[in-house]
């Protein structure tokens, strides 16, 4: 379909094919943490870094929205929960294709936590949102986490390829899912999938070495790009680190090529 075609395209890279894009749902999970309280200066400063999209909820996209400069991708993150909840793992629609489609998005996303006591509404909901979003020619980005009581660790690559079939078998364009620690553990999270697959960000890394190296390891293993939050809107330099991911991402940098990049020397 040339309407999805066209919207992939406004969320990757057309030369690489990859993507490097900066979630900043938080908001509804958290509530305005460091890096998101001023939605439209970190929407700034990761656009001119050279992020392909970000991830926004509904009620941020005005407030968000820059009216002149370099465009960028917009993604709307269509479920939710936060940390006050009895489950905070537990995700609900808030959200729906058409109400994205009516704000411009390009994409839209939705979580789903595998393992989870309401895996299965999750799994419908999933399921719902894809068929609407094929109907639309919208792209629908499936952030797949394994977060239950019979998961030892989100982070095994067992479940994590599990996780990433998943999400393709039930209709996602792309999908996310947590770095399993190795380039070789990755490969095999992407051979086993059928659409593009990117990283989580997850929680906040000690230093910028290791968010390179983890991101050159995904995309090493074949990988089609990252999807990092904190360990961009909260870094010192926002603008500066999410150059030094796409130069990895799109022009196969190095990590010490990055690192020297991200330093200025």
């Amino acid at each position: 379909m040339i309407g999805k075609k066209i919207r992939m395209e406004r969320i990757m890279n057309r030369n690489s094919g990859k993507t490097v894009i900066v979630p900043m749902d938080h908001g509804v999970t958290q509530g305005p943490i460091a890096g998101l309280i001023n939605i439209q200066q970190t929407i700034k400063a990761v656009v001119k870094g050279g992020a392909n999209a970000i991830i926004l909820h509904k009620g941020l996209v005005e407030t968000g929205h820059m009216d002149r400069g370099r465009d960028v991708g917009l993604i709307l993150h269509l479920s939710a929960s936060t940390e006050m909840a009895p489950n905070k793992d537990s995700k609900v629609m808030v959200c729906t294709v058409e109400e994205a489609i009516k704000l411009g998005a390009d994409a839209v996303s939705i979580h789903v936590n595998l393992g989870d006591q309401d895996e299965k509404m999750m799994l419908k909901d999933l399921s719902s949102a894809a068929k609407v979003a094929m109907e639309w020619g919208m792209p629908l980005l499936a952030m797949m986490y394994t977060r239950g009581p019979k998961v030892k660790s989100e982070y095994d690559v067992k479940v994590v390829k599990h996780a990433a079939r998943l999400g393709a078998e039930l209709g996602a364009d792309m999908v996310k899912v947590p770095y399993t620690g190795s380039s070789e553990s990755f490969q095999e999270v992407v051979e086993g999938c059928s659409v593009p697959v990117v990283i989580a960000g997850g929680e906040k890394i000690e230093t910028d070495k290791d968010i390179l190296e983890m991101v050159k390891g995904a995309i090493s293993a074949g990988g089609a790009g990252v999807s990092i939050g904190r360990n961009v809107f909260q870094h010192k330099d926002p603008e500066k680190i999410v150059k030094a991911i796409s130069k990895i991402v799109h022009k196969g940098f190095t990590v010490e090529e990055s690192l020297k990049e991200l330093k200025g020397k």
